[in-house]
């Protein structure tokens, strides 16, 4: 398989411009590149996260010293091995998914990675699995979380989220652009009005900081306060 056709193409970004960073600005790794095409073999390939958004976590992960992360919706593992990946010794980060289908993917590639000692995957509805770690390890215990999951429970894990983050920590949300939709009114799907619904309220919420990017499908940024 061509390098090319390894691309992930941005719903929001002109195909040339996605192409030229893809394939001559964002670096990734050989082992990426494995994890990348074996991907694209599933039906649901298309899901998995294209490199600058990778990139892009995993610098804003080591930018504010990030220990202990959180990833909810794993997928095949390429936004966790990123962003496990700059996670200093003793770091780690719980990965949020459903599927052990697709988790099982990753699993192989952050075992030859040497990070199977960083990722606890914990293979539960999310919610169930943040409402624990409130228990076990108490609010403002993390450093980063990325949301990448059931759009309609956004909002939720959004909460949750803030309430585990410490000041400072960032949460990071994908998707919030929607191809696009969340711009056109006539668009009232269930998805498409969960998303522009929290991309309003947390453009207004004074507990953080915040901007949406258009990166990918659209990436909402927040620093909580």
């Amino acid at each position: 398989m061509a390098s090319s056709d390894l691309v992930v193409k941005s719903p929001i970004t002109a195909e040339k411009v996605a192409r030229y960073v893809a394939e001559k600005i964002v670096v990734e790794s050989g082992l990426e590149r494995r994890l990348r095409q074996e991907t694209s073999k599933l039906p649901s390939g298309g899901m998995i996260s294209s490199s600058d958004v990778g990139a892009f976590l995993a610098l804003t992960a080591q930018s504010i010293g990030t220990r202990k992360a959180i990833e909810i919706g794993t997928f095949t593992g390429y936004t966790a091995l990123k962003v496990a990946g700059i996670l200093p010794e003793g770091g780690k980060l719980i990965c949020c998914d459903i599927s052990d289908e697709w988790t099982s993917i990753g699993r192989k590639f952050w075992k030859e990675a040497n990070l199977t000692q960083k990722i606890d995957l914990r293979l539960a509805p999310a919610l169930d699995t943040l409402q624990s770690l409130l228990k076990e390890e108490g609010p403002g215990s993390y450093d980063f979380a990325f949301i990448d999951a059931d759009k309609v429970g956004y909002d939720a894990y959004y909460e949750t989220c803030l309430k585990l983050l410490r000041p400072g920590g960032i949460i990071i949300l994908d998707n919030m652009l929607w191809s696009g939709r969340v711009a056109d009114p006539s668009e009232q799907d269930p998805n498409t009005v969960a998303l522009r619904a929290l991309n309003e309220k947390i453009s207004k919420d004074e507990r953080v900081n915040s901007c949406l990017l258009t990166v990918g499908d659209g990436l909402m940024m927040t620093r909580k306060k």
